[in-house]
This record gives C-alpha cells, structure tokens and sequence, in this order.
C-alpha cells in the first residue's frame, strides 16, 4: 500500500493541496509568555555582545579620559580621588599614537616604492605569468573556429589601439 504523504503525480498534488487547511496563526502582542522560546531562537550571538559590550567599554574610557583631563584637581579631591596619571599623559598618549600610525603608514608606502621595480624595467611588462600568444592556425573552414588560448596582449598591440590616430 501506498503511503499516504507521498507524491508521485500532479493531480495528487492539487487534490492534496486541496485537502489542505490554511491555519494562519497571529501571536498576541499582550501574552508575553510567546516571545520566549520560540523554536529556531537561541539567544544573542556572541558578536553581538562583543559589540555591545565593547561600545560600551568605549563610552566609559572616553568618560573617564576627559574627566581625568578636563576637571580640576579641587574638584577631583572634593569626591575622594587624589590618585591619577599625570595631565601631561593626556596629551602625550594621543599624540605618540597618532605620530605612531602616520610614521608606519609612511614606512608602509615606502617599502612598496622600495620593492616595485622601475618604469623602464621589463619586469612592469613581463613576469613568471607571462604568457606568449601561440601561433596556432586552425585547420577548421567555416564559422568552427576554436577560441584562442589565453595570453597576454603586446605592449606594441596595446600601444597601436591607444596611441594611433584612428580616422
């Protein structure tokens, strides 16, 4: 016998679509109960809290640096605090880093000069990739012709499209 739940033809496909019953369910807003527990959710993703996590870690330091930089040493003492980092750390960290990231973008950008070779060097035309076009001639008449294999364009080819007047 046959299984009830199986397909194996179109008209047994609508007459079971037929029979089916569309059951549409509405969640009520006031039953807090059917938020939780839904199948298929299982809670924040751990970049998720990272993120928060860190945002907020971010607005606290930048809280405390700025009272720790802008409020006067009285006001300090008045609310117990007498032992901090020197005001002049407040300025130099800033700067030591920001001259830190633009000196290694310097050094960055001078190694790539350093290490790419010169305009007139054959080494900006031809590299280990490099690849010849063959010279192969299809024996095939007509409109069978095979594609050509991949290669590399003529600097001279390159330079006839781009430079010679075309009238």
């Amino acid at each position: 016998m046959e299984d009830s739940c199986s397909v194996s033809s179109p008209r047994r496909i609508v007459s079971l679509s037929k029979r089916r019953q569309a059951s549409v369910s509405f969640d009520d807003p006031d039953d807090k109960s059917s938020r939780f527990g839904q199948p298929g959710e299982h809670g924040p993703k751990p970049s998720e809290v990272y993120g928060f996590v860190g945002s907020i870690t971010t607005v606290v330091a930048t809280a405390v640096f700025l009272i720790w930089a802008y409020v006067p040493e009285s006001w300090l003492h008045s609310i117990g605090i007498f032992y901090y980092p020197s005001r002049y750390w407040a300025l130099a960290i800033p700067t030591y880093a920001m001259v830190t990231i633009v000196l290694a973008l310097g050094f960055y950008i001078g190694l790539n000069f350093m290490a790419t070779p010169p305009p007139t060097s054959l080494n900006t035309i031809f590299d280990e990739f490099s690849r010849e076009p063959s010279s192969l001639e299809p024996s095939m008449e007509g409109d069978d012709q095979p594609i050509e294999p991949i290669s590399d364009i003529g600097i001279d080819r390159i330079n006839h499209l781009m430079f010679n007047d075309v009238k």
